[in-house]
């Protein structure tokens, strides 16, 4: 994540391109029972068919009849818990939508983001969905859907704090970021490839406890995608999001390197999606035009 510039969530074309908690189905849009909250039984591989068109061919699940899902949700609007104690957010409804393509059941397993990316490198979930950028790095461990959405990181100072522009973060004594996400990578990174250094960034489990510090004073700035900190600068009085974005990145679902049945049929079923009006529905139902 140098760089989320304003999380635009566009609609990207179809043709485009972070383990621990236990596994729920997911509670679906609108009226609906509320999650039921036991953890599936592991019966390994088996085999799947999808209706996402005929030309897909057969692919594979961790488990038989479901679509296993990791992401650490605690990323608003694309992934959260419920009051009820499910899971909602536009990562999680579209992911239900293609499940429901193929004929499947899909079980959320929450955990921490580079959990989450490590279940779907390792063949413990079959994909993985957590506003997921595609990076070098991320590219040589695993594969990618085509893009899905546009993500943009920007900065959340204090009102008031020194720090004004995107210049002014080399000044700062402390950059808070979630760990393992590309806006730590990036803030990270030496000075000669752009970055701060690591003696100048601290990594959260979450984005939520490093906003957290912000406020109690323990870093300068945060660094996280534009959409979640819409939602936590609205969450706490005297945040403000600097005017210049840091980066602008394409969001995508990951697989383990070499899943490619799998990988086809969840693009066939996203292009469907698309065309169908359905991921629109999904994405305005939680991002509202400026």
């Amino acid at each position: 994540m140098k760089k989320m510039l304003t999380l635009l969530l566009t609609l990207a074309m179809v043709f485009s391109l972070a383990a621990c908690g236990g596994g729920k189905p997911a509670e679906n849009a609108g009226d609906s029972a509320p999650a039921d909250t036991s953890a599936p039984a592991d019966t390994g591989s088996t085999d799947a068919g999808t209706d996402a068109g005929a030309d897909v061919p057969a692919f594979t699940t961790v488990e038989e009849g479901k679509l296993h899902m990791s992401t650490n949700a605690a990323f608003p609007p694309y992934e959260m818990t419920t009051d009820a104690g499910g899971f909602e957010g536009i990562d999680v409804e579209v992911a239900q939508a293609i499940a429901g393509k193929l004929g499947l059941e899909l079980v959320v397993d929450d955990m921490g983001f580079d959990a989450a990316l490590l279940a779907a490198q390792n063949g413990q979930s079959d994909m993985v969905m957590a506003g997921v950028t595609v990076n070098e790095k991320r590219l040589a461990v695993m594969d990618f859907s085509d893009s899905y959405a546009t993500g943009v990181q920007v900065v959340i100072v204090k009102e008031g704090s020194a720090i004004q522009t995107l210049d002014d973060l080399a000044n700062a004594q402390m950059i808070g970021c979630q760990k393992a996400t590309t806006g730590y990578i990036y803030c990270s990174d030496t000075p000669e490839n752009g970055g701060y250094g690591e003696d100048h960034v601290t990594a959260y489990e979450t984005g939520a406890l490093a906003v957290q510090a912000l406020v109690n004073g323990q870093v300068d700035a945060v660094v996280i995608d534009n959409e979640p900190a819409k939602s936590f600068v609205a969450a706490n009085e005297g945040l403000k999001i600097l005017d210049t974005e840091f980066a602008v990145e394409d969001y995508a679902i990951g697989f383990a390197k070499g899943n490619t049945a799998l990988l086809d049929a969840v693009n066939a079923a996203m292009a469907e999606l698309k065309a169908d009006g359905t991921f629109q529905d999904i994405v305005d139902k939680y991002i509202t035009a400026e």
